[in-house]
């Protein structure tokens, strides 16, 4: 995971300018169609905050972040609000959500760690939890600016994540070029 990147001032500010005005309402559509209003919400990278804005609305949310930078941010903008400095490779929390949600995070993570990561997400969920994340769809990884990005098909997600989830949907989208990016959702299995 690109642990460095998030983590000064100016790269914050150069990411913050570059999402202005995106959320990932496409992935929020999906998740309200399996999760109920009051429910908890867990969501890994919440960064500037965008999405988590929108779904404070309807949800019991708590954000998360590695980068202090963020984290100091996010704080400042929703001072009622709940975040943990969490790493979504590894990470324990005494509580457990409804639902883990994430917007472009996990691409983030090797396999090795996304599979740890998936191992944590099911320990953290509510024995009906569901999972919602985006991942950019393709073959095999790249380096994008400094950062590590493991892209994903269908296949490879399902071989993640079978083994501790149901898959409910996966659905491919459009964030820049047609079907770049697909739509994970799953509920966790006994």
């Amino acid at each position: 995971m690109a642990e460095g990147y998030y983590h000064s001032k100016e790269s914050v500010e150069q990411y913050i300018s570059m999402t202005k005005g995106m959320n990932g309402m496409m992935l929020i559509i999906e998740l309200e169609k399996h999760l109920k209003p009051g429910a908890s919400i867990l969501e890994f990278g919440t960064g500037p905050g965008n999405d988590y804005d929108i779904l404070s609305h309807n949800y019991k949310i708590t954000g998360s972040d590695l980068s202090e930078e963020f984290l100091s941010r996010l704080k400042h903008r929703f001072p009622q609000g709940e975040f943990l400095k969490l790493n979504a490779a590894k990470f324990e929390t005494t509580k457990k959500y409804d639902a883990i949600y994430s917007n472009k995070v996990l691409h983030h993570l090797s396999n090795e760690e996304l599979k740890r990561s998936i191992l944590s997400q099911h320990e953290s969920l509510d024995s009906d939890g569901i999972v919602c994340h985006s991942f950019w769809k393709g073959n095999g990884t790249e380096n994008y600016n400094g950062l590590f990005v493991n892209n994903h098909t269908e296949e490879t997600l399902r071989q993640h994540f079978s083994h501790k989830f149901d898959i409910i949907d996966m659905i491919p989208y459009k964030e820049f070029e047609n079907d770049d990016s697909l739509i994970l959702l799953a509920r966790k299995t006994l």
